[in-house]
């Protein structure tokens, strides 16, 4: 995963299922789990559920793609905003944080993670389930693994102290510490470099990354590199400290650049007393860190306000046009007919 992934070629996903099916019957299985905080952690489980794993985490996911690969299913990035019908979207590992994370926990860690059970952790704070398929090696050649996410929602959880089981006709009491109910849904696949989202909601929740969202932020940065003059350290680009600052991406997520001019944002940051800093040979706007993107991007928000009646400068992202409001209008109207 340390390896410049983005000069690899995409996986081939109709290749990736042409393989696992071949391979399906000798495929070795390994189950994880990880928690909301993205701790990995290595589980067992009985032979007897190897069959119903391949089931529940495979088949329908090679099936999915061979038949779309025959009705014209096309892979597309998921950083793309416009999304047609009958599209497999992609993602980069390295660009999804949290999904970088748990696999190299697993790929370079897998001899320290501690094995989960319930006495000493709590399943109700697992967010998801990772079954690795590992392919038999071919010679003078390291087996590739794959690996196949699903969420595991608080519902799918059953506890022992609070479940009952019913048994031919009557209700009796849940033996197992906890259960667990996995759906038969394709959520999400991650081969080599490359993450095939099947569920895009799942996915999002999965790993806490909106495409949409960091879409919308690429676009609004070059915007503001088209309109603004901006200095950064050397190496480092504003959609750099972006992607590290999710509250960064959030905020822009509304802003228009072309409002204000930089003169007039550089007066206003004057006025609040913000210090952000210039280049005065190239009048360039010197961003050194992700606080200085901070304050630029709610320079362009107008989010710096200070009251007329004290005089007290404040930073208000709630702020709403009060003649905007049909609802305020009418009681400005009300108040002038008294």
């Amino acid at each position: 995963m340390t390896e410049d992934t983005h000069s690899q070629e995409p996986t081939d996903i109709f290749q990736w299922a042409n393989a696992a099916d071949r391979d399906k019957d000798k495929l070795q299985i390994d189950l994880f789990l990880f928690t909301k905080g993205f701790t990995v952690y290595a589980t067992k489980y009985e032979e007897s559920l190897k069959q119903q794993l391949k089931v529940l985490f495979l088949y329908d996911m090679i099936s999915g793609v061979q038949t779309g690969a025959a009705t014209g299913l096309a892979v597309r990035d998921i950083e793309h905003i416009d999304r047609a019908e009958d599209v497999l979207l992609r993602a980069r590992v390295d660009n999804v944080e949290h999904a970088q994370e748990v696999i190299e926990q697993i790929t370079y860690g897998e001899e320290t993670l501690e094995t989960f059970n319930e006495t000493d952790h709590e399943m109700r704070k697992v967010k998801g389930m990772i079954a690795r398929f590992t392919p038999p090696a071919k010679e003078g050649e390291e087996p590739k693994p794959f690996f196949v996410v699903k969420l595991l929602g608080g519902s799918q959880v059953m506890l022992g102290s609070s479940a009952w089981l019913f048994k031919g006709s009557s209700f009796g009491q849940f033996e197992a510490e906890a259960g667990l109910r996995v759906t038969p849904d394709n959520q999400v696949l991650i081969v080599d470099h490359d993450i095939f989202v099947f569920s895009e909601s799942k996915f999002e929740r999965l790993f806490g990354y909106s495409a949409k969202k960091y879409a919308v932020a690429d676009e609004k940065i070059r915007e503001i590199e088209a309109h603004f003059k901006i200095k950064l350290p050397d190496g480092m680009a504003l959609s750099d400290l972006a992607r590290e600052n999710k509250p960064l991406i959030n905020k822009l997520q509304k802003v228009d650049p072309t409002m204000t001019t930089q003169d007039k944002l550089l007066e206003q940051s004057e006025i609040m007393e913000l210090e952000l800093m210039t280049d005065d040979a190239t009048e360039e706007i010197i961003l050194m860190d992700a606080k200085d993107a901070g304050k630029f991007v709610d320079l362009l928000s107008d989010d710096y306000l200070t009251s007329e009646m004290t005089g007290i400068k404040y930073l208000s992202r709630s702020k709403k046009p009060l003649h905007d409001d049909p609802k305020a209008d009418d009681t400005l109207a009300k108040l002038a007919e008294r």
